[in-house]
């Protein structure tokens, strides 16, 4: 009789450009090396869209005020973004990944899954394969990577910030289930504020309390996020490198530690979630004719608003100014504000630039 041979064990590298942004500049301009740098606006309605490592040693963070960023670094110097710089680089890196595997799923400018189970230079070690994809984009562009090993999406990408800056790490299947259950939940990737908050309400802190929740329990409570939640308890991720993946939409939120009742709070808040899906359809070569913003108030209820354009959106600027004319109608808001999004939907390929277009006017 035959015996029936178990698949493999799946390979998988997430690859994490440390402090992105802010090493580009840090490397095209030596007089910034070693200093703490935020790339975003100075203004009073600025907003950090990334920090270096020397700037987080005092509390800077992407996502934070300007006026917040200098109050915490005082030494702090601000640099306006280049998205175009940003996005040439992240294509080196794309091309040296290719390389290697052409299972790439891109998250970002600067962060990607990679199977390597089965590579194109025949590495039967991931952490090898991790190490010389580092190397290799330190030496064309200059810059660190950290990296992530394991045998599922979910515990890669944890890995990933194990060992960050310039390092990788390895959660192998024998330790896996044991390293997400002393986990707190507030740490897992794709638990955000709201559900970390409703996760506390339920008893839910650890890894370890979430696994002992029944499949019943977690889709009660998290709808279809449940069976997920209850896989990655289990150290459990079935989820493939999807290199070709055709995504409906592409969207970001947050929800803000105080309520925010104001319309340029808000706008401010939206610069970053605005910044990441742009960048994420700058990394996968898409665009979108439709933009959605969510808002959800203290209540819990929540309200969304979309517009829809004839032409694809051509620059970052479009899309912040779209942003703004879907926000602007909901001020003065009924009641505080916790939570605002942003989703692209309506995606088609970029078209290749020809020539400079025009602004859109909405």
């Amino acid at each position: 009789m035959n015996e029936i041979s178990s698949p493999p064990v799946r390979k998988i590298v997430h690859v994490d450009m440390d402090a992105f942004y802010a090493s580009v500049e840090q490397r095209d301009n030596s007089d910034l090396r070693g200093k703490p740098i935020a790339v975003g606006g100075s203004a009073a309605r600025g907003v950090v869209a990334a920090a270096s490592y020397e700037a987080r040693k005092y509390g800077v963070h992407s996502a934070m005020p300007s006026v917040t960023a200098k109050r915490k670094c005082p030494e702090l110097i601000f640099v306006p973004p280049r998205f175009a710089v940003y996005k040439a680089v992240s294509q080196q890196i794309r091309e040296i990944f290719a390389e290697y595997t052409p299972l790439i799923e891109p998250l970002s400018l600067d962060e990607a899954y990679l199977d390597v189970t089965q590579n194109l230079k025949g590495m039967t070690v991931a952490t090898e394969v991790a190490l010389e994809i580092r190397a290799k984009i330190k030496q064309v562009t200059g810059l660190n990577a950290s990296a992530g090993i394991s045998y599922n999406k979910f515990l890669a990408k944890m890995a990933s910030d194990l060992n960050k800056p310039n390092g990788q790490a390895v959660i192998t299947p024998k330790n896996g289930p044991a390293f997400v259950e002393q986990l707190p939940v507030r740490k897992f990737h794709g638990v955000g504020p709201a559900t970390t908050e409703k996760m506390h309400q339920l008893g839910i802190e650890t890894g370890a309390d979430l696994k002992e929740k029944t499949l019943e329990f977690l889709i009660e409570h998290f709808g279809k996020s449940g069976p997920y939640f209850y896989g990655i308890a289990r150290g459990i991720d079935e989820r493939q490198v999807k290199p070709d993946r055709v995504r409906k939409s592409v969207g970001a939120e947050d929800t803000f530690s105080q309520d925010l009742h104001a319309f340029e709070p808000a706008r401010e808040g939206l610069q970053p979630l605005i910044e990441k899906v742009w960048g994420y359809c700058e990394a996968n070569g898409i665009a979108a004719k439709t933009v959605t913003l969510k808002v959800k108030y203290a209540d819990f209820s929540q309200i969304t608003r979309s517009k829809t354009v004839l032409a694809p959106l051509p620059a970052i600027a479009d899309l912040e100014e779209m942003v703004n004319l879907l926000l602007a109608p909901i001020f003065p808001p009924r009641k505080g504000i916790r939570l605002l999004g942003v989703a692209l939907s309506s995606l088609e390929e970029r078209a290749p630039a020809a020539e400079p277009q025009m602004r859109l006017a909405f």
